[in-house]
């Protein structure tokens, strides 16, 4: 998937290589600031990861520009961006000319560096993605069904991987990372909702789907948190790290949430961390018990408003990409969404004050542009005395992210910058 952050780069003020380079936006600025390298042995594995992430974020960059972000000596980021191209992670873009000195070659992500496979397991489907280094998917494939079960996940998955891998040649299937697995938690407490009957769901309750999908996949595999695995995708694909601390709320036929802090996706201690969909949330009526965020704006209830209009609610999923018939049943669920995500928001950033809060969902690109919109309306009326002010934006992956995000699971466990790697070595040693 193509990056959506334009150009913030920073660019040559001229010279040889190895003179100095200019910050050519507040962006690399602050990047400058958030991440640095270090020069001592011992370390070679954080400032590869370093590096990868800065031209993943950045696009194509030259090892003076990586030296100049990174506080490296460009003989450090050379010898290191070599060794990247020479594993098959970066390599050489065409030499930038026109410029007093040598030119200078920038370096960019090796989309064929490495491979990974995602499993989205959703309420009404499930998909199995094959991304390259980049993010963008490169096979798919895809099951529908009316609720699923353990053995129909389990038999996608055994009779899927082959097909999807055949496109790739012996030394690519090589670098296969693994297959992240992005699932709902708990599906058997949404067996109503789903529409499933009575007791079909208790078969989850026994499934411990990260080794029962790993004995059916000869790749290593990690199991996360439906939504928590379309925040991954957002914050390592999509245009949201440049926010340090964001809260991403994901609406499908649920909803769900996902956490990065510092820099880095927090997925909690149980994994369940910014199980959003579950916050009560006290709207315009007074009284009673507080719904959940999950009953006030998950696509679910957009099904609902058009089946008692009489409008075929499968609609929906049959034409992702095009909501335009639903008229003023998909603005009031607009405008009840968003009033509830705003005081979502308003609690969030009440405990943590938030650079952002990303909205993104399985929805066309426009609706999900009005959403945020209008949420950030709302937001922008409330009672935020006290409160540190927070972006409101959308997400820039839509309905693909969490089979994307899943995706990403195993290229970050392998690839993204880790200042535990840093120390790793040494409790090994320890130990």
């Amino acid at each position: 998937m193509k990056e959506a952050h334009g150009d913030p780069r920073p660019h040559a003020s001229g010279g040889p290589e190895g003179a100095d380079v200019a910050l050519a936006s507040p962006l690399v600025a602050v990047a400058a600031r958030n991440v640095g390298g270090a020069n001592q042995a011992g370390v070679r594995l954080y400032n590869e990861r370093l590096l990868l992430s800065l031209v993943r974020r950045f696009g194509p960059l030259s090892k003076i520009e990586v030296a100049r972000l990174t506080g490296l000596s460009v003989q450090s980021t050379s010898a290191i961006m070599n060794r990247l191209q020479a594993d098959g992670l970066l390599k050489r873009e065409a030499p930038l000319r026109g410029r007093v000195g040598q030119p200078t070659i920038p370096m960019s992500l090796d989309p064929e560096g490495a491979y990974s496979f995602g499993l989205k397991i959703g309420r009404r489907s499930c998909e199995l993605v094959l991304v390259d280094f980049r993010g963008a998917i490169r096979q798919r494939a895809h099951r529908a069904y009316a609720f699923p079960t353990p053995t129909m996940i389990l038999d996608f998955v055994q009779g899927s991987l082959p097909s999807l891998s055949t496109s790739l040649s012996a030394s690519q299937k090589r670098r296969i990372a693994g297959l992240g697995v992005a699932a709902p938690f708990q599906l058997w407490n949404w067996e109503a909702e789903i529409g499933a009957p009575p007791g079909a769901m208790n078969a989850w309750r026994r499934f411990d789907g990260e080794s029962e999908i790993a004995a059916v996949c000869p790749y290593p595999t990690t199991l996360c948190n439906d939504a928590t695995a379309a925040c991954a995708a957002e914050f390592f694909f999509g245009r949201c790290w440049r926010y340090r601390d964001f809260l991403y709320f994901f609406i499908g036929e649920f909803l769900g949430g996902g956490l990065v802090l510092d820099g880095a996706l927090r997925p909690g201690r149980t994994g369940n961390a910014a199980a959003l969909g579950s916050m009560p949330i006290m709207t315009k009526s007074i009284g009673g018990a507080a719904p959940q965020l999950i009953a006030c704006a998950s696509i679910y209830q957009l099904e609902r408003r058009l089946e008692a209009a009489g409008i075929d609610a499968s609609s929906v999923w049959a034409t992702p990409d095009s909501w335009g018939e639903f008229g003023s049943q998909l603005d009031n669920w607009i405008e009840e969404s968003a009033s509830a995500l705003a005081y979502a928001s308003v609690a969030a950033i009440s405990i943590i004050d938030f650079e952002a809060i990303v909205i993104d969902g399985e929805m066309p690109a426009v609706v999900r542009e009005r959403l945020t919109a209008r949420t950030a309306q709302v937001f922008a009326g409330l009672d935020r005395r006290g409160l540190s002010e927070a972006e409101i934006v959308p997400g820039g992956i839509g309905a693909d992210a969490r089979a994307i995000g899943g995706a990403a699971l195993p290229l970050i466990k392998n690839f993204a910058r880790d200042r535990e790697v840093l120390f790793k070595d040494a409790m090994n040693q320890a130990s």
